[in-house]
This record gives structure tokens, C-alpha cells and sequence, in this order.
């Protein structure tokens, strides 16, 4: 695997070498091994100097076994690796050549921390005393002060991201929705996500009855590879079995369906279940609203009690481009037992040389509608392909919102009581779920793909596949989230 990122592409190589020794029973004698077989020297490439280089693969190392970094709490899911961060020494507020050195000297006047001095050739902030309130630059009247935000602060839509007294990003996880655009956004990939590849690993080593799922979002993440190559794929890795989660996904629009058929008899407002991250956004920073939240449980969560259901002992294993979803089985009683990303998943066939795009028998088990709630407006699409197959003649409106940013907009509308629309879709990633931080496809080759396998798939309908191919009947199709 080859990625166009160079963050992503360190972090890969840390994943494979962790998936190929673990495949292998020899990590433990490895550990010590895979800084100097990554970065050999005696030469730094990209930073000061190799021991700090390698100071970043042990602590890529800890976060792939699943340790805490440090300042990292047990239910953190992504978290800080130390030495990566560069502390981003950049002020965050300048004065450019714009500065007319003008008279009234608004931007001083503004600074309430006395970091702005007039000199000969214009304006000058003080670091040490500039307190990134952003008074002077509103002040300006000819906007010549600019404003260049770290990475990460900038990439985190609930403002998560400060920094610590080394001026290292450090996370509230009390805000924190899991969503990880910090890890998307930093361009030393210093954030990072915890995973449960270990333990999936050793289960199959020890040919333990794991069940993979993976997301709707997987067609078009392996170039060609359609559902029954994937799946074949997965059965050589050692999962006992593989399903689709587009079926949970047909589930999840069947059910939410009805709560928004009976939100829009009694006139209430709705919101969608499905991203874990929006939904940590509601609980988080929009109490008020967390009634509306939709008691449905998320098509992974639905999958995995539809596996259960059919085998008790089974384990399942959901494999997404997610992070958050990796805090969602924490939330969620009766989930997945672990999740693993598509960037995890790319480095335990590549370990293993399972090449994902081989010929086999395709395999459906989801509907187009539930396939397409990996993109933006598909969760909407879905229930109204329900709403529409069970004739229901009462008018439904919907906003749908594109991305953490949009989603916080519309959920401030909503807690004000201004939103006119009946359900607010919610989707932390702009794109949708196809876009996640844990893909391994850029979007614009990735929905190339996805369009033409999409496209290969049958007509079935969304309430004929729970209810008559397949059965849901006994499952409890409520969310039941833990505090």
C-alpha cells in the first residue's frame, strides 16, 4: 500500500509490521526491532533527528497495541503522540504588509493584554503577551492582520484543541466527539487513534469464531473489489464469517421509519442515530436536544445483533472508516466487540498478501438504499425509500447536514427551535462516511469505484430485506446507550 500522504504512510508501516509480527506470535520479541526497521539511519528524513524519529514509531507502536498515550483517558479514543507534535511554532495572530500604520490605531486600542506595539514600520504583536483573542484583527480596518490557526485547533469543529504548557496540542476529552478530524487535519500526524487490532489478530490466530462486518462505506476503498471479493478476502485472514453492514443499515432506516413516522404525527423534531460522532455532539454540547436523538440503534450495532441472534458465541468485528465507531462500542450495550478501520484492515491483508481484488462469487446482503448510507443524504434516502414502500401520506421534510461544521450550525437552529425540517440527517464527515479518517482511497478515485459497483448491485427493497429475506424479527432495534 502506497499512500500520497506522508503521515498516513508512516502510520501504515507501523500497522503492518505490528499485523505480519502478530500474525506470527513474535511481536513481543519484535517491539524493539520496528523503530530501526523502519527508520534505519543513521541520517533523520523528515525530522531533527533519528532518536526522535524513532521516539514516534514506539509511540505509534503503543497506540497500534492499544496502550494509552499519555494524558490520554481510558475511554480516549484518539489521542496525542507526544513526540510527533511539533508544538506548530507559528504566531497564530501577524501583522502583514497591509498595515497602513494608520492613526487611530484600532487594533492597539482593542488589545486588552498590551501585546501590540506601534513601531516605524507599522503594527508588531508580542508573542509572549498575545492571548489569540482575535480583538485586533476585527478591529483592523484594512484587515491586515491575519489569522493562521494550528492545523488541528482549525480541523476541530467543537473546539477540543488547546495547547499545553510545552505548546503541544493537548485534547478535552469533555468536548471531544471522537470524530477525528484533528487526526485528518494535523500535517505531522501527531494525533493518532487507539486500536484493537491485537486482540483481533490473536483471536484469529487462535481461530476463535470472529465474525467481520464492514461498513457500506468499503465499496470503492479497494479499487475493484466488489462485496464477494472483500468477503472472500476477509475468510483467508480467518473470519469464520462476513456480512455486510448496508444490511444493518437496512435495518436501521426500517426502524428510525417508524420513530419518524410517529415524530411527524405529533409534531416533534428528529434527529438521525447513525454517526456516533454527531450523536456525541448532541450529548456533549446540545443537551437540550439529546430526547430528539432517534432511539435506533446504528447499522453496525444492528448487524452485530443479527449475528448474534443467528450464533450466541460469535464475536464481531466491525470494520469501517470510523474512529468514532471504536467509541461507540464503548457507549453501546450489545455492539460490536471490536472495530477496526479500513487503513487497518489495507495493513493485515497486505501482511498476509491477500490481494483484495481477486476473483470470487459475488455476494449482496444490504440494498442499494442501505449501501448508499455510506454518502451524505443516503441515512434520508433510506427512511424515505421506507416511508414511501409503506405508503405513508403524510409529508416529511429533511435537513441534511454535510460535516461536523454544518452539523453544529443546524443543532444550534434546532436547540433555538428554528428548524422547520421534521428530521436533521447528521454526518460528521463531509462526504459522509466515504471520507472517513480511516480510509485508505482518496474520494475522488474511491467514488469513481464505489459508482460502478454500487450500480452492480440488485433492486431489492429496504423493507423487503429485513422483513422477508431476511429475519430481524426478536431484535432489539433501540440504541440503549451507556452514560
Amino acid at each position: 500500500m502506497q499512500y500520497d500522504n506522508g503521515a498516513k504512510q508512516m502510520k501504515y508501516q507501523v500497522l503492518r509490521r505490528i499485523t505480519q509480527y502478530a500474525f506470527e506470535g513474535t511481536l513481543e520479541e519484535h517491539l524493539n526491532e520496528i523503530p530501526y526497521e523502519i527508520i534505519p539511519g543513521p541520517l533523520p528524513t523528515y525530522r531533527c533527528c533519528i532518536y526522535r524519529e524513532r521516539e514516534i514509531i514506539r509511540e505509534r507502536i503503543s497506540s497500534a497495541r492499544g496502550l494509552l498515550l499519555p494524558g490520554q483517558p481510558e475511554y480516549g479514543i484518539v489521542g496525542v503522540l507526544p513526540a510527533a507534535c511539533e508544538g506548530c511554532p507559528i504566531s497564530r495572530f501577524t501583522v502583514t504588509d497591509n498595515c497602513q500604520r494608520c492613526l487611530a490605531k484600532k487594533c492597539q486600542a482593542a488589545c486588552p493584554f498590551g501585546a501590540i506595539s506601534i513601531t516605524g514600520k507599522g503594527a508588531y504583536i508580542d508573542p509572549s503577551k498575545c492571548k489569540e483573542c482575535g480583538r485586533c484583527a476585527a478591529a483592523c480596518p484594512y484587515n491586515a492582520i491575519s489569522d493562521t490557526m494550528r492545523p488541528c485547533m482549525r480541523a476541530c469543529p467543537v473546539g477540543a484543541i488547546s495547547k499545553d504548557d510545552y505548546n503541544r496540542a493537548s485534547i478535552d476529552y469533555s468536548k471531544c466527539i471522537s470524530c477525528a478530524a484533528c487526526m485528518s487535519g494535523c500535517p505531522f500526524g501527531a494525533i493518532t487513534d487507539r486500536s484493537y487490532l491485537i486482540p483481533v489478530v490473536e483471536g484469529l490466530r487462535e481461530k476463535k469464531k470472529l465474525v467481520a462486518t464492514f461498513a457500506p462505506a468499503i465499496e470503492g476503498q479497494f479499487g475493484a473489489a466488489n462485496v464477494g471479493m472483500l468477503k472472500a478476502a476477509l475468510r483467508k485472514l480467518g473470519f469464520s464469517d462476513v456480512v455486510e453492514v448496508s444490511l444493518g443499515a437496512d435495518a436501521t432506516a426500517w426502524h428510525e421509519a417508524q420513530e419518524l413516522k410517529e415524530a411527524v404525527q405529533n409534531k416533534q423534531k428528529m434527529t438521525t442515530s447513525c454517526c456516533p460522532a454527531f450523536v456525541e455532539m448532541i450529548e456533549k454540547h446540545f443537551p437540550r436536544l439529546i430526547p430528539n436523538i432517534s432511539h435506533t440503534g446504528s447499522p453496525m450495532t444492528l448487524v452485530s445483533r443479527y449475528i448474534r441472534k443467528n450464533d450466541p458465541e460469535a464475536k464481531v468485528v466491525f470494520i469501517g472508516p470510523c474512529v468514532a465507531k471504536k467509541l461507540e462500542i464503548r457507549r453501546v450495550e450489545d455492539s460490536a466487540d471490536y472495530v477496526l478501520t479500513f487503513e487497518e484492515l489495507a495493513a493485515m491483508f497486505d501482511a498476509m498478501g491477500i490481494n483484495p481484488a481477486e476473483e470470487a462469487e459475488n455476494e449482496q446482503d444490504g440494498s442499494k438504499p442501505g449501501k448508499n448510507f455510506a454518502q451524505s443524504g443516503g441515512v434520508a434516502a433510506s427512511v424515505s425509500q421506507v416511508l414511501e414502500e409503506e405508503g405513508f401520506d403524510l409529508p416529511v421534510s429533511c435537513t441534511k447536514c454535510n460535516g461536523a461544521k454544518e452539523c453544529k450550525k443546524f443543532l444550534m437552529l434546532m436547540n433555538a427551535g428554528k428548524m422547520p425540517d421534521d428530521i436533521l440527517e447528521g454526518m460528521a464527515c463531509e462526504g459522509g462516511c466515504v471520507a472517513g479518517p480511516g480510509g485508505v482511497e482518496t474520494l475522488q478515485k474511491l467514488l469513481r469505484a464505489r459508482t460502478k459497483l454500487i450500480a452492480a448491485a440488485d433492486n431489492r427493497g429496504v423493507t423487503e430485506n429485513v422483513k422477508t429475506l431476511h429475519d430481524f424479527s426478536g431484535i432489539n432495534m433501540e440504541a440503549h446507550r451507556r452514560p
